[in-house]
């Protein structure tokens, strides 16, 4: 397949303008948003989770395959349950609003068929999107039965590097578990601004019994919980300690 799908920028005449935004506004969510351990019992209104969920949505993502999924707990039987499988730990014992953040690395095919069908009728020539979804994305993210292809294709990745710059995944099952984690992640992180900004308080929990949430929800073997969400109200003594973080100069470089 030719490199131009990688170097050539598609040339179009859709125009979409950058809206305005307030700087000072966006820092305020980031710094106010806190992980809540301790909610009170107030509720959120079903119209904010929704319009929450939906802006995870919007969250950037490889390709735009979309290999995620939401699953808000509303039943009070499986909430308890979930809150059982969560440790009972506080942050989500108190919650009013749990949600599973699901990471479908299985699903990569339901992305490459919306696109498919999105720039199928579009009126302009995308002959090299059309070229992209039809060849590449199989190419990356199909391993064959039983994921055989996987370790060969990483193994062209390395002889190839030797004479020029290849991508070096996602390949494999563990590479699209990888890869389909972080596209999660950040619509998780969408997600949880979004409720700050609405003015209600979360926390991203790793602290689960995978199998038993897995089960709860009745997801495939192939599905990943990348992190169960509690929302809500944050009480008076919701936070237990104010932010510590190292000095920036261990994390941030500039080279």
């Amino acid at each position: 397949m030719s490199e131009n799908v990688f170097t050539e920028p598609v040339k179009t005449r859709y125009t979409e303008l950058a809206e305005a935004c307030d700087f000072n506004e966006f820092k305020k969510v980031v710094h106010s948003r806190r992980s809540v351990r301790v909610y009170t019992e107030e509720t959120i209104p079903d119209s904010v989770v929704e319009e929450c969920l939906s802006l995870a949505t919007l969250a950037p993502n490889s390709s735009n395959l979309q290999p995620w999924e939401f699953y808000w707990v509303k039943t009070e039987e499986k909430k308890n349950l979930l809150k059982m499988y969560c440790l009972n730990q506080p942050a989500a014992r108190t919650a009013p609003t749990l949600i599973v953040c699901v990471a479908r690395p299985d699903r990569w095919a339901l992305g490459q068929k919306i696109n498919l069908e999105y720039f199928a009728s579009y009126k302009e020539n995308v002959k090299s999107i059309l070229d992209y979804y039809n060849k590449l994305v199989p190419a990356v993210y199909g391993n064959g039965p039983l994921g055989v292809l996987g370790p060969l294709k990483n193994l062209a990745a390395m002889i190839a590097g030797f004479f020029r710059v290849v991508p070096r995944g996602p390949y494999g099952n563990t590479g699209n578990k990888i890869w389909a984690h972080k596209t999660t992640a950040l619509a998780c992180a969408n997600m949880m601004l979004a409720f700050r900004a609405a003015g209600y308080d979360t926390c991203p929990m790793e602290g689960f019994d995978e199998v038993r949430v897995k089960a709860l929800l009745k997801l495939p073997r192939s599905a990943c919980v990348t992190m169960v969400t509690s929302a809500g109200k944050r009480a008076p003594h919701g936070i237990y300690a104010p932010r510590l973080r190292g000095e920036k100069s261990l994390f941030i470089h500039t080279i």
